[in-house]
This record gives structure tokens, sequence and C-alpha cells, in this order.
């Protein structure tokens, strides 16, 4: 009875099969060399969107809280801009809620910003002082607004520095006029880089006071009261949070006179971060996804090549029987060499796959990643979809009989 081939030497004549049939080897391995680069591309693509979100969330500050107009439902109606939160609502929480600390009301509006001939769409926000801090916003030339300011209804401005560079180049923005909705303003500051928040660039927002916002700019009428876009509260610390929101909700649900669904809605951080770790890691799981059906498709490539190969190689088949090779030696070898092409064709596709996470890296603002964890199991995927494949073409071959693979000889 033949003895059973070491498993060395069976790897032995897979790997020396393999390099007698080079171009065969290379174009059964593409389809798993192209759908591993793409698993670990578009895993990248997808972390680093998730970190760039997360990233930006996280300027927000830990102890920050939101107040927005409207719920789900309204939302989920196409009302961009419900008018259910009002300058009062915001004052009541400032003076009547024991866990805060401070409270900036907003109003935000889209308009275009002109500086002489040059002119730039930038969002323009009307602000208080205490916006700085709540925001942790920092001032790097001149000057915030002042209660002074706020009283006056004073035609001043504040401007992120990527809206200061569009406007004035090189030139210091301070002292020099800007007209918003033909109305003058003079640019009293400049804020330090900030980045972009829920898709909006920071950087080229121009801020002015709340007072001036509603008399000049937003066309709301105070008489029927200030609706807000939505306002932000510091809490006194981290810990308070918790207890700052459940006192927010009450308290604007005795102001609005509220018995069933809430018409506002207050967001901290971590909700925030809650919602976008589940978008980007949803977004991240089917862009893998994606990349794995592209390894099924390589696999299946695998199969049909090997399958030719099986047929091609009927008298090589025949005469190792022939001289006392046993079933199970052939099954071997075909698996053998289905492995080491879809490994190392997931090798050569993760190395692809980390070039491009990089140059994305590089190339854009996205922080594009991937883990080793990911890369060694992409790997694993791979081989084990090599096995799976390779098992139909190797069964083929060891089912075989010599004296029928040996007629041809």
């Amino acid at each position: 009875m033949a003895s059973k081939l070491p498993l060395r030497e069976t790897v032995g004549m897979a790997l020396g099969t393999l390099r007698a049939n080079r171009l065969r080897s290379l174009l059964t391995m593409l389809g798993i060399v192209i759908g591993n680069a793409s698993v670990i591309t578009l895993v990248g693509v997808g972390k680093g969107a998730q970190n760039l979100a997360e990233g930006q969330l996280s300027n927000l500050g830990a102890n920050v809280l939101f107040v927005v107009p409207g719920n789900n439902d309204t939302r989920r109606q196409g009302i961009d801009f419900p008018k259910t939160l009002v300058l009062e609502d915001a004052q009541a929480i400032a003076e009547q809620v024991p866990s805060v600390k401070r409270v900036a009301p907003q109003i935000t509006l889209s308009e275009v910003v002109q500086a002489g001939e040059v002119s730039s769409a930038s969002s323009i926000a009307g602000v208080t002082p205490e916006f700085l801090p709540v925001r942790q916003f920092e001032v790097a030339q001149g000057r915030f607004f002042t209660s002074g300011d706020l009283k006056g209804v004073r035609h001043v401005a504040v401007i992120g520095p990527d809206l200061a560079t569009k406007l004035f180049g090189n030139r210091s923005a301070l002292g020099r006029q800007l007209r918003i909705r033909n109305q003058p303003f003079e640019v009293v500051g400049v804020l330090q880089p900030k980045g972009a928040v829920f898709g909006q660039n920071q950087d080229e927002t121009a801020y002015v006071p709340l007072t001036t916002m509603v008399s000049q700019l937003s066309g709301r009428d105070p008489n029927f009261g200030v609706s807000l876009n939505f306002i932000s509260v510091e809490a006194r610390d981290q810990d308070s949070t918790g207890a700052a929101s459940f006192q927010i909700t009450n308290l604007l649900r005795q102001r609005h006179r509220i018995l069933n669904d809430d018409d506002f809605a207050v967001r901290s951080q971590k909700d925030a971060l809650t919602i976008v770790s589940t978008i980007t890691g949803g977004l991240t799981l089917m862009l893998a996804a994606i990349g794995a059906i592209s390894l099924l498709v390589g696999g299946i490539g695998i199969m049909n090549i090997m399958l030719v190969s099986v047929s091609e190689r009927t008298e090589e088949i025949g005469l190792r029987k022939a001289l006392g090779a046993r079933s199970s030696d052939v099954l071997r070898q075909f698996l053998v060499e289905a492995l080491v092409l879809s490994s190392l064709g997931g090798v050569i596709g993760s190395a692809m796959g980390i070039g491009a996470v990089a140059l994305v890296a590089a190339v854009t603002p996205l922080p594009a990643a991937i883990g080793a964890g990911t890369v060694l199991l992409t790997v694993g995927l791979s081989g084990s979809i090599g096995l799976f494949f390779g098992v139909v073409p190797a069964r083929r071959a060891s089912q075989l009989d010599p004296i029928v693979a040996l007629r041809s000889l």
C-alpha cells in the first residue's frame, strides 16, 4: 500500500507547479489581489470617515449640550427650521437651570459676504458674547463681541480665518469693512482655526451680534418672538450634563405647555458621537461587504482556472497515481496550490490596499487608517476562500482513474 506523502513534499510539489506556470498563477490570484485591496481600501476610507466625524465632534466639548427646535416627526416631514425655540427659552435656561453655567443662543443664515470686489458665500451666525467660551473658540486677532456691542446693536463682525483669507488675502482683516445684505460691518476680530462640524466649515463663518442679526439681517420680527436655530448650553462640568439635560427638558416642556411629544430636542456630544459611530460603522460594514464580493469573485476565478488546470494536467495526475501517489496526496497538492495562490494574493492585495489608504490620508483631509487586525483578518479570509473554492477542482483531480488518465500518453 502506498505511503502518505509528507506535507513538506506536498507543499514543495505545489510550489514547483506554481513556479512552472507563473503567468497562469498570476492571473489566477488577480481576483483575490483586487478583492483584498478593495476591502482594505474601503474599510480604511470608512474608518477615516468615522475618525474625522468623531474628531470634529470632540471639539464641541464634553460638557456642551445643544437644544434644537422640532423633533423627529418634523424632520421626517422635511421641515428644516421649525420655529419652536425662542430667545426667551434661552434666557429661561440661563436663569432657572442650576446645572447650567452659560447659554449661547444662535441664529444662522446663509448669505453672500462682500469686501470690495471680492465676495464669498458664507454662513452668518448671530450670537452673544457667551458663544466664545461655550463653544471653546479662541480669538487670533482683535476681540470678540462685548455686551456693549449687543446692547448698541452695533455693526461689527468677527470672522473665521478661512473667510478672512478669502476676502482680504494676506492683509490684516482688522478694521476693514465688509457688507452683508448690503449692510456695512466692521471686522473687529479673527478667530483661531476650528475646523468643520456637522459638515459645515466653521472657519468660513462670519459672526455678528445677535441683536444686530435680529434687527438688520434675519427678517424675523422680534414682536412675535425671536426664533432660534439652536441653543448651545455649557453645563457646570461633564458630570452635570445629564442633570442639565433633564432640567432643560422639564423647563421647556413647562414653558411650551407640552403634554405629548416634545417640540424640541436636547443633544449632548455623547449622543452625537453615538449617532455618528452608528452611521459610519454601518457605512464601513457596507463598504467591507462590497469589497468581500470581489473576494468571492476572485475565489470563483481560482476554482474555474484550477478546473482547467486539472483537465490540462490529466496525464501528470495519472502518472503520479500510477507511481504510487494516493488520491489524498493529489487532493492535498491541489488544495495547497489553491491556498498558496489565495494567501499570496491576499498579501499582495493587502499591501496595495495599505498603500491606497496611505495615499488617501496623504492627499485628502480624510484621516483614512487601517488596523493590523483588519489586514490579518482579510489575508486569513483570502486563504479560507481559496481553500473553499479549491475543494471542487482538488476532488476532481483526486478522483481521476489513472488508467483513463494515461490513455493519451
